[in-house]
């Protein structure tokens, strides 16, 4: 299994550079108050870095992109389809598209990240406006 894991040699041509990210240096997108994204795009996923305010809703939605949460910090009621989970550091979830879900913070904030594979539609032109900040590439370092 490792040898097919860590390839020591390229079995293709890289499609973009590689970079590095300062996250503190992406422009927040509120998308309600107290919901707040900082999006990052790759040219087949995005990662989204999302904080939440005490008694916050991210209110129940789908779309066609699939998702991956991780919680990093605080904890807040994740639904799927109907079934809710108190989530907290450490705990992730996984949504297919078109799968119903929402979240819900109470007395505490909450800190995740959510992968999207491809990326979310309605990130994707903020996450590469910012390209150009707090980026370096692979070769700069």
């Amino acid at each position: 299994m490792t040898a097919e894991h860590f390839l020591a040699e390229p079995g293709g041509v890289p499609t973009a550079p590689g970079r590095f990210v300062d996250v503190d240096a992406i422009e927040v997108l509120e998308i309600l108050p107290g919901l707040r994204f900082r999006p990052v795009a790759g040219e087949r996923s995005l990662t989204n870095i999302v904080t939440l305010d005490p008694y916050t809703e991210a209110p129940m939605h789908w779309h066609e992109e699939e998702q991956t949460v991780l919680v990093l910090e605080g904890e807040f009621d994740f639904t799927i389809e109907g079934e809710t989970r108190r989530m907290r550091a450490g705990d992730m979830a996984v949504i297919p598209a078109w799968t119903r879900h929402g979240a819900r913070t109470y007395e505490s904030a909450c800190k995740e990240v959510d992968f999207f594979s491809p990326p979310r539609a309605t990130l994707v032109d903020h996450a590469r406006s910012q390209v150009g900040e707090g980026v370096s590439t692979a070769a700069e370092t």
